[in-house]
């Protein structure tokens, strides 16, 4: 789990207790509790902000990082796709997005893919994107993002679900990605029985490594519908799997964050 990976995640899931903004020691603790030196968070810390991540301020010995409002955005869009659950039924529709811009622009090229990945699209040519989803309102989003590349979206259906299933296994690997479910349940099935006898930093730890392992899965998943899953899917036992845990821990890790965080405050307030 990296540094800049793990401080994300945080905000995803604590933004309700921590704000948009957080002292540098609070998180400092924060990914102590996750075995990152303190030295590794100020200097990630200091990255981030000359990335553009964090505008800060000084409070006293102390300095605030507060999420630019692009990274709010990230949060907010990044819940929604972890969180959400899975679309069962279908129309038949799928959505194609086609690209070009020049091959020395590998740069925007990859940013574009990562972009697709996110969005539930998989690659049927390396230029022609398939979503199963009515999604041309994200594609005129991604023109806007990315001006410099020819983007067009069609909307188009086979109606032959055999000629649909097999667009799904051209486009995504889901023979490797249900595999990687089948781990995910098997390493965490077990911490549904073990979330009560966790304390408030322990279930803060664990949980955080919840996130960090399954917010991976919206990328390579597009949240296939009942009509194109293949049998045996385990995606959706996953996804239940995951939100049962993470519900679970939750009481204790936001107990924890709470407790730091007011702390300090209190320490301070004291001190005045």
């Amino acid at each position: 789990m990296k540094p800049r990976s793990l401080i994300l995640d945080i905000f995803g899931d604590y933004l309700g207790v921590l704000g948009p903004e957080v002292r540098a020691g609070d998180l400092v603790a924060m990914l102590s509790a996750l075995g990152v030196e303190p030295a590794t968070t100020r200097m990630t810390l200091s990255r981030l902000r000359q990335e553009g991540w964090f505008t800060t301020t000084r409070v006293g010995r102390e300095t605030l990082y507060r999420l630019s409002d692009h990274m709010l955005d990230i949060l907010d869009e990044g819940r929604g796709r972890i969180f959400a659950d899975y679309q069962e039924d279908w129309d038949g529709w799928w959505t194609q997005m086609v690209f070009q811009l020049p091959e020395s622009d590998r740069s925007v090229r990859e940013q574009l893919k990562k972009r697709l990945s996110w969005l539930g699209f998989g690659p049927l040519t390396p230029s022609t994107w398939l979503s199963p989803r009515r999604h041309k309102h994200h594609v005129l989003d991604l023109r806007r993002e990315f001006p410099t590349v020819q983007i067009d979206a069609l909307e188009s259906r086979t109606d032959d679900v055999g000629e649909d299933r097999s667009l799904t296994r051209r486009c995504w690997d889901l023979d490797g990605l249900n595999a990687d479910y089948i781990d995910f349940i098997a390493g965490h099935r077990r911490l549904v029985a073990r979330t009560s006898l966790l304390d408030d930093r322990s279930a803060f730890a664990v949980r955080t490594e919840l996130v960090s392992t399954y917010r991976h899965f919206p990328f390579r998943d597009p949240s296939l519908p009942r009509d194109l899953r293949p049998k045996e899917w385990r995606g959706r036992d996953a996804h239940v799997l995951f939100l049962d845990i993470h519900d679970a821990l939750g009481p204790r890790a936001d107990a924890y964050v709470e407790g730091l965080v007011g702390g300090r405050l209190s320490v301070e307030a004291s001190s005045a």
